[in-house]
Protein backbone atom coordinates (compact mmCIF):
# COMPACT_ATOMS: atom_id res chain seq x y z
CA UNK A 1 0.00 0.00 0.00
CA UNK A 2 0.90 3.50 -0.57
CA UNK A 3 2.07 5.98 1.95
CA UNK A 4 -0.59 8.57 1.39
CA UNK A 5 1.05 10.89 4.14
CA UNK A 6 3.31 13.54 2.97
CA UNK A 7 6.63 12.52 3.67
CA UNK A 8 8.22 16.01 5.26
CA UNK A 9 10.99 14.56 7.55
CA UNK A 10 13.59 11.84 6.89
CA UNK A 11 15.49 9.50 9.88
CA UNK A 12 18.98 9.35 8.75
CA UNK A 13 18.95 4.99 10.16
CA UNK A 14 23.02 4.55 9.86
CA UNK A 15 23.39 6.16 13.48
CA UNK A 16 24.69 4.10 15.93
CA UNK A 17 23.82 4.33 19.99
CA UNK A 18 27.17 5.03 21.65
CA UNK A 19 25.94 6.33 25.20
CA UNK A 20 28.25 8.33 26.56
CA UNK A 21 30.96 7.76 23.43
CA UNK A 22 29.01 10.68 21.94
CA UNK A 23 30.84 13.24 23.49
CA UNK A 24 34.06 12.23 22.92
CA UNK A 25 33.18 11.64 19.47
CA UNK A 26 31.67 15.21 19.24
CA UNK A 27 34.67 16.63 20.46
CA UNK A 28 36.71 14.57 18.07
CA UNK A 29 34.64 15.90 14.90
CA UNK A 30 34.54 19.52 16.33
CA UNK A 31 38.37 19.83 16.21
CA UNK A 32 39.08 18.10 12.68
CA UNK A 33 36.64 20.24 11.47
CA UNK A 34 38.53 23.41 13.13
CA UNK A 35 41.77 21.95 11.78
CA UNK A 36 39.73 21.69 7.60
CA UNK A 37 38.70 25.31 8.41
CA UNK A 38 41.81 26.93 9.76
CA UNK A 39 44.56 24.71 7.62
CA UNK A 40 42.53 26.13 4.00
CA UNK A 41 41.83 29.51 4.99
CA UNK A 42 45.43 29.71 5.96
CA UNK A 43 46.69 28.27 2.48
CA UNK A 44 43.97 30.57 0.55
CA UNK A 45 45.49 33.32 2.62
CA UNK A 46 48.91 32.26 1.71
CA UNK A 47 48.56 32.03 -1.93
CA UNK A 48 46.32 35.58 -1.95
CA UNK A 49 48.88 37.55 -0.23
CA UNK A 50 52.03 35.98 -1.53
CA UNK A 51 52.83 37.24 -5.29
CA UNK A 52 55.22 34.31 -6.00
CA UNK A 53 52.25 32.18 -5.82
CA UNK A 54 50.36 33.74 -8.36
CA UNK A 55 50.70 31.14 -10.68
CA UNK A 56 48.23 29.16 -12.33
CA UNK A 57 49.13 25.63 -10.33
CA UNK A 58 48.90 27.82 -6.95
CA UNK A 59 45.44 29.15 -8.24
CA UNK A 60 43.89 26.02 -8.77
CA UNK A 61 44.78 24.94 -5.51
CA UNK A 62 43.66 28.20 -3.89
CA UNK A 63 40.20 27.41 -6.17
CA UNK A 64 40.54 23.70 -4.49
CA UNK A 65 41.19 24.69 -0.98
CA UNK A 66 37.64 26.80 -1.23
CA UNK A 67 35.93 23.72 -2.23
CA UNK A 68 36.96 22.08 0.63
CA UNK A 69 35.59 24.65 3.34
CA UNK A 70 32.43 24.42 1.23
CA UNK A 71 32.34 20.81 1.05
CA UNK A 72 33.07 20.53 4.96
CA UNK A 73 30.83 23.31 5.80
CA UNK A 74 27.58 21.06 4.24
CA UNK A 75 28.64 17.59 6.25
CA UNK A 76 30.20 18.63 9.79
CA UNK A 77 27.50 21.30 11.21
CA UNK A 78 24.61 18.86 10.69
CA UNK A 79 27.25 15.78 11.64
CA UNK A 80 28.27 17.42 14.63
CA UNK A 81 24.31 18.15 15.68
CA UNK A 82 23.19 14.95 14.69
CA UNK A 83 25.41 13.13 17.03
CA UNK A 84 24.13 14.96 20.14
CA UNK A 85 20.88 14.37 19.27
CA UNK A 86 18.66 11.52 20.12
CA UNK A 87 16.38 11.17 17.42
CA UNK A 88 18.30 11.44 14.28
CA UNK A 89 16.19 13.10 12.17
CA UNK A 90 16.15 15.93 9.16
CA UNK A 91 13.64 17.78 7.21
CA UNK A 92 13.49 17.09 3.76
CA UNK A 93 14.35 20.93 2.93
CA UNK A 94 17.43 20.63 4.54
CA UNK A 95 18.22 17.21 3.18
CA UNK A 96 18.02 18.44 -0.20
CA UNK A 97 20.16 21.58 0.44
CA UNK A 98 22.66 18.90 1.89
CA UNK A 99 22.42 16.82 -0.82
CA UNK A 100 22.77 19.80 -3.39
CA UNK A 101 25.96 21.17 -0.99
CA UNK A 102 27.83 17.55 -1.03
CA UNK A 103 26.88 16.36 -5.12
CA UNK A 104 27.82 20.10 -6.41
CA UNK A 105 31.64 19.92 -3.80
CA UNK A 106 32.08 16.29 -5.01
CA UNK A 107 31.39 17.23 -9.06
CA UNK A 108 33.68 20.48 -8.78
CA UNK A 109 36.37 18.32 -6.60
CA UNK A 110 36.83 16.30 -9.47
CA UNK A 111 36.46 19.17 -12.04
CA UNK A 112 39.19 21.15 -10.28
CA UNK A 113 41.41 17.89 -9.61
CA UNK A 114 41.21 17.12 -13.91
CA UNK A 115 41.96 20.60 -14.51
CA UNK A 116 45.04 20.62 -11.94
CA UNK A 117 46.46 17.29 -14.32
CA UNK A 118 45.82 19.36 -17.21
CA UNK A 119 47.54 22.21 -16.32
CA UNK A 120 50.63 19.72 -15.07
CA UNK A 121 50.25 18.45 -18.63
CA UNK A 122 50.91 21.95 -20.05
CA UNK A 123 53.17 23.01 -18.04
CA UNK A 124 55.69 19.89 -18.78
CA UNK A 125 54.98 18.79 -21.91
CA UNK A 126 54.12 22.44 -23.27
CA UNK A 127 56.04 24.56 -21.16
CA UNK A 128 57.06 27.18 -24.38
CA UNK A 129 53.22 27.21 -25.43
CA UNK A 130 52.14 27.33 -21.62
CA UNK A 131 52.26 30.94 -20.63
CA UNK A 132 50.15 31.95 -23.77
CA UNK A 133 47.90 28.96 -22.67
CA UNK A 134 47.22 29.59 -19.39
CA UNK A 135 46.33 33.52 -19.45
CA UNK A 136 44.58 35.19 -16.30
CA UNK A 137 40.98 35.25 -18.52
CA UNK A 138 41.60 31.40 -19.49
CA UNK A 139 42.53 30.70 -16.06
CA UNK A 140 39.33 32.45 -14.38
CA UNK A 141 37.05 31.06 -17.13
CA UNK A 142 37.77 27.41 -16.90
CA UNK A 143 37.36 28.09 -12.79
CA UNK A 144 34.32 29.52 -13.05
CA UNK A 145 33.17 26.45 -15.62
CA UNK A 146 34.66 23.65 -13.17
CA UNK A 147 31.92 25.78 -10.38
CA UNK A 148 29.08 26.92 -12.28
CA UNK A 149 28.47 23.65 -14.54
CA UNK A 150 28.28 21.36 -11.24
CA UNK A 151 26.19 23.97 -9.18
CA UNK A 152 23.65 24.06 -12.35
CA UNK A 153 23.63 20.56 -13.22
CA UNK A 154 23.15 19.59 -9.68
CA UNK A 155 21.10 22.04 -9.14
CA UNK A 156 18.42 20.31 -11.68
CA UNK A 157 19.50 16.93 -10.07
CA UNK A 158 18.34 18.07 -6.82
CA UNK A 159 15.48 20.22 -7.25
CA UNK A 160 14.33 19.11 -10.96
CA UNK A 161 14.19 15.91 -10.81
CA UNK A 162 14.10 14.77 -6.63
CA UNK A 163 13.18 17.36 -5.16
CA UNK A 164 9.47 16.64 -7.14
CA UNK A 165 9.34 12.25 -6.61
CA UNK A 166 6.79 11.96 -3.71
CA UNK A 167 8.82 9.73 -1.42
CA UNK A 168 6.65 6.36 0.28
CA UNK A 169 9.31 5.90 2.99
CA UNK A 170 11.41 8.14 5.39
CA UNK A 171 14.56 6.07 6.33
CA UNK A 172 18.15 6.80 4.52
CA UNK A 173 20.53 4.52 6.02
CA UNK A 174 23.00 6.98 6.66
CA UNK A 175 24.45 9.55 8.46
CA UNK A 176 24.35 12.68 5.79
CA UNK A 177 21.21 12.63 2.86
CA UNK A 178 22.17 10.78 -0.03
CA UNK A 179 20.39 11.40 -3.93
CA UNK A 180 19.77 7.49 -4.91
CA UNK A 181 18.67 6.54 -1.45
CA UNK A 182 16.01 9.38 -1.38
CA UNK A 183 15.31 8.39 -5.41
CA UNK A 184 15.00 4.77 -4.11
CA UNK A 185 11.92 5.79 -1.68
CA UNK A 186 9.89 7.02 -4.30
CA UNK A 187 6.00 6.13 -4.83
CA UNK A 188 6.54 8.03 -8.24
CA UNK A 189 8.00 6.94 -11.59
CA UNK A 190 11.56 7.83 -11.11
CA UNK A 191 13.03 6.18 -14.36
CA UNK A 192 14.36 9.91 -15.93
CA UNK A 193 15.59 10.21 -12.35
CA UNK A 194 17.50 7.75 -12.51
CA UNK A 195 18.44 7.37 -16.65
CA UNK A 196 19.79 10.97 -16.04
CA UNK A 197 21.77 10.36 -13.06
CA UNK A 198 23.25 7.38 -14.37
CA UNK A 199 24.14 8.65 -17.83
CA UNK A 200 25.78 11.79 -16.40
CA UNK A 201 27.46 10.15 -13.74
CA UNK A 202 29.35 7.70 -16.07
CA UNK A 203 29.97 10.04 -19.04
CA UNK A 204 31.30 12.67 -16.32
CA UNK A 205 33.28 9.95 -14.56
CA UNK A 206 34.77 8.58 -17.57
CA UNK A 207 35.63 11.81 -19.48
CA UNK A 208 37.64 13.50 -16.40
CA UNK A 209 39.37 10.37 -15.64
CA UNK A 210 40.33 9.88 -19.46
CA UNK A 211 41.75 13.69 -19.42
CA UNK A 212 43.66 12.53 -16.51
CA UNK A 213 44.88 9.27 -17.62
CA UNK A 214 45.83 11.44 -21.06
CA UNK A 215 47.75 14.03 -19.56
CA UNK A 216 50.02 11.67 -16.90
CA UNK A 217 50.54 8.79 -19.65
CA UNK A 218 52.09 12.05 -21.75
CA UNK A 219 53.67 13.81 -18.70
CA UNK A 220 55.25 9.99 -18.22
CA UNK A 221 56.63 10.22 -21.45
CA UNK A 222 58.11 13.10 -21.33
CA UNK A 223 59.70 12.39 -17.89
CA UNK A 224 61.28 8.89 -19.27
CA UNK A 225 62.77 11.16 -22.18
CA UNK A 226 64.13 13.87 -19.72
CA UNK A 227 67.08 14.37 -17.51
CA UNK A 228 66.77 13.09 -13.77
CA UNK A 229 66.56 16.85 -12.42
CA UNK A 230 64.17 17.98 -14.84
CA UNK A 231 62.03 14.27 -14.17
CA UNK A 232 62.30 15.05 -10.35
CA UNK A 233 60.95 18.82 -10.76
CA UNK A 234 58.00 17.36 -12.67
CA UNK A 235 57.34 14.40 -10.13
CA UNK A 236 57.49 16.79 -7.50
CA UNK A 237 54.53 19.18 -8.81
CA UNK A 238 52.78 15.98 -9.75
CA UNK A 239 52.88 13.72 -6.62
CA UNK A 240 50.59 15.87 -4.16
CA UNK A 241 48.48 15.74 -6.90
CA UNK A 242 48.03 12.31 -7.32
CA UNK A 243 47.84 11.39 -3.77
CA UNK A 244 45.10 14.17 -3.66
CA UNK A 245 43.33 12.51 -6.82
CA UNK A 246 43.82 8.79 -5.46
CA UNK A 247 42.35 9.83 -2.16
CA UNK A 248 39.64 11.35 -3.02
CA UNK A 249 38.50 8.28 -6.00
CA UNK A 250 39.33 6.01 -3.24
CA UNK A 251 36.75 7.70 -1.25
CA UNK A 252 34.29 8.60 -3.82
CA UNK A 253 34.35 4.72 -5.33
CA UNK A 254 33.41 3.49 -2.20
CA UNK A 255 30.40 6.19 -1.80
CA UNK A 256 29.18 4.77 -5.10
CA UNK A 257 29.55 1.39 -4.49
CA UNK A 258 27.45 1.39 -0.70
CA UNK A 259 25.11 3.09 -2.33
CA UNK A 260 24.48 0.79 -5.44
CA UNK A 261 25.63 -2.34 -3.64
CA UNK A 262 24.59 -4.46 -0.81
CA UNK A 263 27.82 -3.66 1.56
CA UNK A 264 26.19 -5.52 4.77
CA UNK A 265 29.21 -7.90 4.64
CA UNK A 266 30.91 -4.18 5.87
CA UNK A 267 30.75 -3.86 9.68
CA UNK A 268 28.17 -0.78 10.62
CA UNK A 269 31.20 1.54 12.03
CA UNK A 270 33.54 0.47 9.34
CA UNK A 271 31.09 1.29 6.47
CA UNK A 272 30.13 4.60 8.20
CA UNK A 273 33.36 5.61 8.25
CA UNK A 274 34.29 4.52 4.75
CA UNK A 275 31.14 6.76 3.39
CA UNK A 276 32.57 9.43 5.13
CA UNK A 277 35.73 9.51 3.89
CA UNK A 278 35.69 11.26 0.93
CA UNK A 279 33.50 14.57 2.76
CA UNK A 280 35.81 14.41 5.93
CA UNK A 281 39.55 13.21 4.99
CA UNK A 282 40.00 14.89 1.01
CA UNK A 283 39.04 17.99 3.20
CA UNK A 284 41.97 17.95 5.27
CA UNK A 285 44.38 15.64 3.08
CA UNK A 286 44.59 18.55 0.41
CA UNK A 287 45.82 21.37 2.29
CA UNK A 288 48.24 18.74 4.24
CA UNK A 289 49.68 17.25 1.01
CA UNK A 290 50.17 20.21 -1.02
CA UNK A 291 51.54 22.50 1.98
CA UNK A 292 54.12 19.53 2.88
CA UNK A 293 55.34 18.75 -0.40
CA UNK A 294 55.47 22.27 -2.41
CA UNK A 295 58.72 24.42 -1.45
CA UNK A 296 56.78 27.12 -2.38
CA UNK A 297 53.52 26.91 -0.56
CA UNK A 298 56.10 26.01 2.41
CA UNK A 299 58.40 29.17 2.41
CA UNK A 300 55.49 31.44 1.54
CA UNK A 301 53.57 29.68 4.86
CA UNK A 302 56.49 30.47 7.37
CA UNK A 303 57.36 34.04 6.10
CA UNK A 304 53.52 34.70 6.51
CA UNK A 305 53.40 33.29 9.67
CA UNK A 306 56.78 35.65 10.69
CA UNK A 307 54.95 38.79 9.46
CA UNK A 308 52.59 38.12 11.36
CA UNK A 309 54.13 36.85 14.78
CA UNK A 310 56.91 39.90 14.65
CA UNK A 311 53.80 41.99 14.55
CA UNK A 312 51.92 40.96 17.45
CA UNK A 313 55.68 40.85 19.24
CA UNK A 314 56.21 44.91 18.01
CA UNK A 315 52.31 45.54 18.90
Amino acid sequence: MLNSTPVTHFVLGAYMDIGLLKYPVFVFLLLWYAAILLSNLLLIAVISQSRSLHEPMFVFMCALFVNEVYGSTAIFPMLLSQILHEAHVITRAACLLQIFCLYSYGGTEFSLLTLMSYDRYLAICCHLQYSSSMTPTKMAALITLCWSYNLIVNLFITYGLTGRLKPCGNVIDKVYCDNYLMVKLSCSDAMVSKIFGSVHFVCYVLGLVGLILYSYARILRVCLRSSKRARQTALSTCVPHLLSFLNFSFGGLFEVMQSRFDMSAVSTPLRVFLSLHWLTVQPLASPVIYGLKMTKIRQAVQELLQVHLTYLALG
